[in-house]
């Protein structure tokens, strides 16, 4: 089964969408390992623990920017990001107590592909959405306050007639 990030995915951010379509190719390395059916259990551990580093740094981006830019819809979607975490917490502590197994590739994508599918296309487009909008709000306030920076000044002086 080949996992690819699709352009219906896109939010519009380049930084959230790099880091989507990276995610998607750990976790496409990862089901094609469970699918070879040969893979060691440290090929397995590897791969699960670089994804989820991976999604720990990508959760962060995208807090740090509904945090910066004030995102009404923040606590929420940083209640996901910590579902997600502690349920994958979950599906590395199966992997270690029952090894590789058939179930364990079926978790795998349930929470892998499924989840941040619906999670992106949701949750993630909308903030993207939003940060789009307020990059264009910011950038037109660089412009105003550039023209008025740049505004000339007349400066009454003492002493020169005024």
């Amino acid at each position: 089964m080949k996992v690819q990030w699709t352009p219906e995915l896109a939010t519009g951010s380049a930084e959230i969408d790099g880091q989507h379509k990276e995610l998607f190719i750990l976790i496409d390395s990862l089901l094609s390992a469970f699918e070879r059916g040969i893979v060691s259990r440290e090929e397995v551990e590897r791969v699960i623990g670089f994804l989820g580093d991976y999604v720990v740094l990508h959760f962060a981006t995208e807090e740090k920017h509904m945090t910066g830019y004030f995102y009404a819809n923040r606590s929420a979607h940083m209640a996901q990001h910590a579902q997600f975490v502690r349920n994958f917490g979950r599906l590395r502590e199966q992997m270690h107590a029952e090894g590789v197994s058939p179930e364990l590739a079926a978790a795998t994508k349930e929470l892998c592909v499924d989840w941040l599918v619906n999670h992106i296309k949701f949750s993630d487009r909308a903030l993207g959405m939003f940060l789009k909008q307020r990059l264009q709000l910011n950038s037109g306030e660089r412009i105003a306050e550039s023209k008025i920076t740049h505004a000339p000044l007349s400066v009454k002086r003492e002493g020169h007639g005024s």
